[in-house]
């Protein structure tokens, strides 16, 4: 993310009780879920494969990045109601989230770096936090949702089918 910039483009996704927001230079598109493949050799947070445009795509469960909410609700419901699909550099991803909300600007004066307490875990996934009215407002890090060993469990699953 350019954090130099004074208006920044994101789009905005409901995930449970918290909001995500992905830089727009990273997003193809958003689409309703498509059927999924279970992935074997993955992290928990990959649901599996989806053919999206006619390629086996990894679908990240983006709920079950950051753990449970302090809120009632679940973090992603059972059955995300969105996908949306990410450009990570020559390869694509899908985020599973429960709602697409807006495509915005925002100010950077509203986002600050993460504090040195609350690195490590799921955070290295944010690049930038804030809040959205009284929702934490996480901004996601396309590029590092799907760690590697996925697209290795993807190719070596690819070669023995």
């Amino acid at each position: 993310m350019n954090q130099g910039k004074e208006n920044n483009r994101f789009l905005l996704c409901r995930i449970g009780s918290r909001i995500g927001a992905l830089a727009l230079e990273d997003v193809r598109e958003t689409m309703r879920p498509l059927p999924i493949e279970p992935l074997m050799g993955t992290p928990p947070f990959v649901l599996g494969l989806a053919i999206i445009r006619g390629f086996p795509t990894p679908v990240v469960d983006a709920g079950s990045l950051f753990g449970p909410s302090t809120s009632s609700s679940p973090i992603l419901s059972p059955s995300p109601a969105r996908f949306v699909s990410l450009k990570l550099g020559d390869r694509t991803a899908a985020l599973a989230v429960d709602a697409v909300l807006d495509v915005c600007s925002l100010p950077s004066a509203t986002l600050s770096t993460i504090p040195p307490l609350l690195l490590g875990g799921g955070v290295q996934l944010v690049s930038v936090i804030g809040a959205l009215d009284t929702k934490l407002l996480l901004v996601l890090e396309a590029a590092r949702l799907v760690p590697d060993s996925v697209w290795i469990a993807i190719k070596t699953q690819g070669a023995s089918a």
